[in-house]
C-alpha cells in the first residue's frame, strides 16, 4: 500500500528542483515507488572535496532533499507544511568517481513528526552513507 498523500510523476519532482541546489548538485530522482523514493547523484567536481573525493556534505544534501521530498508527497500541502528538525549521517566508504545512489524509506509518519532513513550506496551497492532525517509536521490552520 503507498503512503503518498500526492502522487507525483518524476517529470514533475525535476521541474520543483530547477535552478536549485538539487539542480546544481546534478541530483536525478529515479524512482517512487509504495513507500520508497529512489535518486542518484554524480561523484564529479560538484560533489568532491579538494581531496577528490564525494563530499559529506554532498550526501547529506542529497539525504536531506530524498527525506523532505517524502515528507511533503505525504502530507496534504493545503493543510500542513514538512520542515526538517535534524540529520544525522554516518559516512562510511569514499567514493571517487560516478554516482551514488539513495534509497528513502519511512521510519515513522506521525502526525506531528516524521522519522525517515536515507541509505546511500555507490556503483557496487556498498554503502557509502546512512542519514537519519527527523521531520516537523506544522499546521497551516
Amino acid at each position: 500500500m503507498a503512503i503518498w498523500f500526492l502522487s507525483s510523476a518524476l517529470e514533475d519532482i525535476e521541474k520543483i528542483f530547477q535552478n536549485t541546489l538539487v539542480d546544481h548538485l546534478g541530483i536525478e530522482f529515479l524512482e517512487i515507488g509504495d513507500d520508497f523514493i529512489k535518486a542518484r547523484m554524480p561523484v564529479d567536481s560538484r560533489t568532491i572535496q579538494p581531496a577528490g573525493i564525494l563530499h559529506g556534505g554532498a550526501s547529506v544534501s542529497l539525504a536531506e532533499t530524498m527525506g523532505s521530498l517524502a515528507a511533503f508527497l505525504t502530507v496534504d500541502p493545503q493543510k500542513k507544511r514538512c520542515v526538517g528538525l535534524e540529520i544525522n549521517a554516518n559516512h562510511v566508504r569514499q567514493v571517487a568517481t560516478g554516482f551514488v545512489y539513495g534509497i528513502c524509506k519511512p521510519l515513522h509518519i506521525g502526525a506531528t513528526t516524521q522519522l525517515w532513513e536515507i541509505k546511500i550506496n555507490n556503483e557496487q551497492d556498498k554503502l557509502v552513507c546512512i542519514a537519519r532525517l527527523t521531520i516537523s509536521v506544522l499546521s497551516l490552520e
